[in-house]
């Protein structure tokens, strides 16, 4: 009775071992070809970013990477037409410790004696070009962002010791305070009066990639706030920034004229006023027609802009071009125009000036 049951496992033991190694083979490769297929799409945008490692190898990037300041880095981007990404201050300052180079088969970035300002996204991604025409191919970029850890700066430093935040009801707003070690904890604190804002993970909220985001801005969140790290020893503090609040109506510039005077005398001087009340992040641009301008008239054209408190909490920026006739002649009569442009259209008023 014994020795029956090992007879019968004898010749089934080497049909299983013929077995189990075909399974072994043929399962694994079936889910994998699936996720190939599934996961592909995702994972093209991270496939053609790659670091260079010591000795020849190389690693694709996660979302995130943290590497300690002084290093050098070198990135590469799979392709023949790849434009690069990074932290905008680099090229601000011509920093030469940035080097791009486009070889045949790939783009090479290497930043060498990194800093805890070099913090910041870097992505690249491939050109399709047809003539002169060249557009973004979405499904071949790759992205990381790199904190470059440094114990002695907690928050990526700034060319300023003071910013000004716009509050707008209507989109987030960002306190940029970003840190270089992502570990780190980090508070919100008003100046005055005195005291921590809560962060409450819903209204507003930390990302150690973007700083403090308000979802929704009011009136309230308005005065002057900085921020407070601490990473394994002193707490540090950030710069100072001033929260403003602004609600002007979105649209083309609300533009207003005016003359110094309507009726003015031979030789007197006349200047003529185009004034915009928009919002305080919003450039505006002036353009002039007027009597003289294609015979060669000389006038002189001066522009400028402030913020003003409207004295409810809101802020507003006042734009201005002046138009300025030293020696009214014959020729300065007729109607002067100004056209006030902005991202969101134009703008025409006109005035008349007679002698």
């Amino acid at each position: 009775v014994i020795g029956q049951p090992a007879k019968t496992k004898r010749p089934k033991e080497p049909g299983e071992n013929k077995i189990k190694p075909v399974n072994k083979k043929v399962k694994p490769k079936i889910p994998k070809m699936k996720e190939r297929e599934s996961v592909d799409s995702s994972l093209k945008s991270q496939s053609i970013l790659t670091q260079v490692m010591d000795k020849g190898h190389f690693q694709k990037l996660a979302a995130t990477l943290s590497l300690a300041a002084g290093q050098n880095i070198e990135l590469r981007c799979k392709g023949n037409n790849v434009t690069w990404n990074y932290p905008s201050y680099l090229d601000t300052f011509k920093d030469s410790r940035l080097s791009i180079k486009q070889l045949d088969r790939y783009s090479q970035l290497i930043l060498a004696n990194s800093t805890a300002a070099d913090t910041g996204e870097y992505s690249c991604w491939l050109q399709l070009c047809n003539g002169n025409k060249c557009r973004k191919d979405e499904t071949k970029t790759g992205s990381t962002y790199i904190f470059f850890t440094d114990k002695e700066e907690l928050f990526v430093p700034t060319p300023s010791y003071f910013e000004i935040v716009y509050l707008n009801p209507d989109k987030p707003a960002v306190i940029p305070c970003r840190v270089t070690t992502p570990s780190a904890k980090v508070t919100l604190h008003r100046e005055f009066p005195a005291e921590e804002i809560e962060t409450d993970g819903t209204g507003i909220i930390y990302d150690a990639k973007k700083g403090f985001v308000f979802q929704h801005p009011t009136s309230d969140h308005k005065g002057i706030v900085y921020c407070k790290a601490e990473s394994q020893g002193a707490p540090q503090i950030s710069i100072k920034y001033h929260l403003l609040y602004v609600e002007v109506p979105k649209g083309p510039p609300s533009t207003t004229i005016a003359v110094s005077s309507s009726r003015a005398g031979l030789s007197h001087r006349v200047h003529v006023v185009c004034t915009v009340l928009g919002e305080p992040d919003v450039d505006v641009n002036f353009r002039w027609q007027y009597p003289g301008q294609e015979s060669g008239r000389p006038v002189i054209i001066q522009n400028f802009w402030r913020l003003i408190n409207r004295g409810i909490g809101h802020t507003t920026r006042i734009s201005k071009s002046v138009l300025l006739v030293e020696d009214f002649e014959d020729i300065d009569v007729g109607n002067y125009v100004c056209i006030a442009q902005n991202l969101q259209g134009e703008t025409t008023v006109a005035t008349k000036a007679e002698l």
